[in-house]
């Protein structure tokens, strides 16, 4: 019997221990086809995410996209917010959260092999569950930190000190300019990555900086870099995820 079609663009209640979560599923055309959990930036789920979102699932790949902010509703920030709600989430509940996202998606007849891509924020807790989650069988960061601001109690061991971890082939998409994300640290960790002998790919974008694919940051957004960057992505999925 076939998997029945399931309808793009909806909401779902993910159950994560005695709690669900929410996230907003967007089908491929065709099942069973890759699973694949979406992490948004520090913003949450907003149109920019749910349109990449789209993106990916017209390439193939049934997308989830995750609200890390399920308990206590999407925040409202300026800039000089960002820094200190990033400082402030506890890094293990959102593992926890992306690793029930995974088993969700495992668990549903439509989907097939599931891998997880995340955006700044996203792309630091995309490495950081790669480095923790079974079941995953690829990860993309597009220019997802590599340490934390500020070590505290409620922060696990950023990506730049988990690299020997990591337990799926990983794709790190980094500009040359982000005055986030050091050239060195990138640099290093893919050195480790190596040394550890990892499946990876690590690009630096000459002329990119953070958020190039951010295309409501005139500042910030690359449009000839977003583009090769996201079929990279794609391409990369397809290999890992067939």
């Amino acid at each position: 019997m076939q998997p029945q079609t399931i309808e793009s663009g909806v909401e779902v209640q993910i159950p994560a221990g005695a709690e669900r979560i929410r996230g907003v599923l967007h089908a491929a055309q065709r099942s069973p086809s890759p699973g694949l959990v979406l992490i948004p930036d520090v913003r949450g789920i907003w149109p920019l995410y749910r349109e990449l979102a789209a993106k990916f699932a017209d390439a193939g790949f049934h997308t989830l996209v995750l609200d890390i902010y399920s308990r206590e509703g999407t925040p409202q920030l300026d800039d000089l917010a960002v820094f200190a709600l990033i400082d402030s989430l506890p890094d293990a509940r959102v593992v926890h959260d992306v690793a029930a996202s995974v088993a969700y998606l495992r668990a549903r007849p439509e989907t097939g092999r599931v891998g997880v891509v995340g955006f700044c924020l996203g792309g630091q807790y995309a490495t950081m569950s790669a480095c923790r989650v079974d079941g995953l069988d690829a990860c993309v960061s597009f220019y997802g930190m590599l340490t934390h601001r500020t070590p505290a109690p409620h922060k696990l061991p950023p990506p730049r000190e988990t690299a020997a971890e990591l337990r799926c082939p990983l794709l790190g998409l980094f500009g040359a300019d982000d005055d986030l994300i050091p050239r060195a640290d990138v640099e290093a960790f893919a050195r480790d990555l190596a040394h550890a002998g990892k499946t990876f790919d690590v690009r630096i974008f000459e002329g990119a900086g953070h958020a190039f694919v951010n295309d409501r940051r005139p500042d910030a957004y690359r449009p000839e870099t977003a583009r090769i960057a996201l079929r990279l992505a794609i391409e990369f999925l397809r290999a890992r995820l067939a």
